[in-house]
């Protein structure tokens, strides 16, 4: 049996005609930069995340990147960022002129903590970004009250979690990923679980001025409803063009559906690992993931892996080097955030996709204990 780390070919199999038909109407109007595709994805992609604002970018990097440019926050200024995200939200926040400070996490959930966040701050900290890592949604009540405490601006990294939900102290309602923060940030990566035919973007908010400030600054900063040639703020080229925004409209349609079937797998593959006593990153209680990834912990990381692609099971690593460590950010090598670097050394990113079959996850759990055991 061979078993893929992931399959994009099957679900886009059954959406091709749709959107070969809607790529000819694009084709016949040559609406291809903004136009109404555009429009009508932001609008349907607002509302599936309870915003008031969608903004499409060319991806996700730029949306947390245009996002702090349109708070302000640059030169002189801190951004907290866990050590265990993609290098993206380090980057992001680097472009700006700002400085990520790495923070922590819980070693168990692998998600910022308020404890974890209090250790980083400073008095140039101006904003704090959340990773809803692997699809797990980092809850408000663990984010708000310490931001609200220090005076800092909430910018969620939602670019694992669309359709995620949390639970907010608050309100006692369940919020979506990207809806809880002054923004919310989204890749549209082709890996994602709303995944383009190329790359994209996008940043939710309720903020209409602060949506219109991304909007001109990822449209070479220019003033809406002004002339063409007016220019408010130095910005530059980032926009979802109108075939991605076709793509992912559809797409977005059948999300929901293709998130559960995410959590029918993910639970067949919990009962499947615990039988065997190997240990999965597991969302907080109350918080129904998106699963975007599903990792477990092994020791033995690289020899695990090795059988396992023996066995014909494809697997990934989530990320090997946690950010303080990567050599563009390294400064101080002193610096130790145990969690995340146990986490680096043990995570393992097991095949998942909505159609996987329950006979293959009883393969992977069956053939990783043997890899385990055989160290």
């Amino acid at each position: 049996m061979r078993i893929p780390f992931n399959d994009l070919a099957t679900p886009h199999a059954s959406i091709v005609e749709d959107v070969v038909a809607e790529v000819r109407a694009l084709a016949g109007n040559s609406r291809f930069i903004g136009g109404p595709a555009v429009e009508a994805f932001e609008q349907d992609f607002a509302a599936y995340c309870r915003t008031t604002h969608a903004v499409g970018v060319a991806n996700g990097t730029d949306a947390i990147e245009l996002t702090l440019r349109a708070l302000g926050i640059g030169g002189g200024d801190e951004v907290l960022v866990p050590a265990n995200t993609f290098i993206a939200t380090a980057s992001a926040v680097a472009a700006t002129g700002a400085t990520p400070v790495f923070v922590d996490v819980d070693p168990v959930s692998l998600l910022v903590t308020p404890a974890s966040l209090e250790a980083g701050v400073t008095e140039r900290t101006a904003a704090v970004i959340p990773v809803h890592l692997y699809g797990h949604m980092v809850p408000p009540a663990d984010v708000l009250p310490f931001a609200a405490k220090h005076g800092l601006a909430v910018i969620e990294d939602s670019a694992q979690a669309h359709g995620a939900n949390a639970p907010d102290d608050a309100s006692g309602e369940k919020v979506r990923a990207g809806s809880y923060g002054v923004a919310g940030t989204f890749s549209f990566y082709p890996g994602k679980n709303l995944g383009a035919w190329g790359d994209g973007g996008a940043v939710v908010t309720d903020d209409a001025q602060l949506a219109s400030r991304i909007r001109s600054l990822a449209n070479h900063g220019r003033s809406e409803g002004t002339d063409h040639y007016e220019h408010r703020y130095i910005g530059r080229n980032s926009r979802l063009d109108a075939l991605q925004a076709t793509v992912l409209r559809r797409k977005l349609a059948d999300l929901d559906s293709a998130t559960g079937q995410r959590r029918r797998v993910a639970s067949v593959y919990a009962e499947a690992l615990a039988a065997h006593g190997i240990p999965l990153v597991a969302p907080l209680p109350g918080v129904d993931s998106a699963w975007h990834l599903l990792v477990a912990r092994v020791p033995g990381r690289e020899a695990v892996r090795r059988l396992l692609d023996e066995a014909g099971i494809g697997t990934g690593v989530h990320y090997p080097v946690p950010c303080h460590r990567q050599h563009a950010y390294a400064t101080d090598q002193t610096t130790s955030l145990p969690a995340a670097e146990q986490a680096a050394a043990e995570i393992l990113s097991l095949p998942f996709f909505p159609h996987l079959r329950d006979e293959e996850v009883a393969y992977v759990a069956d053939h990783l204990a043997k890899a385990i055991t055989a160290l």
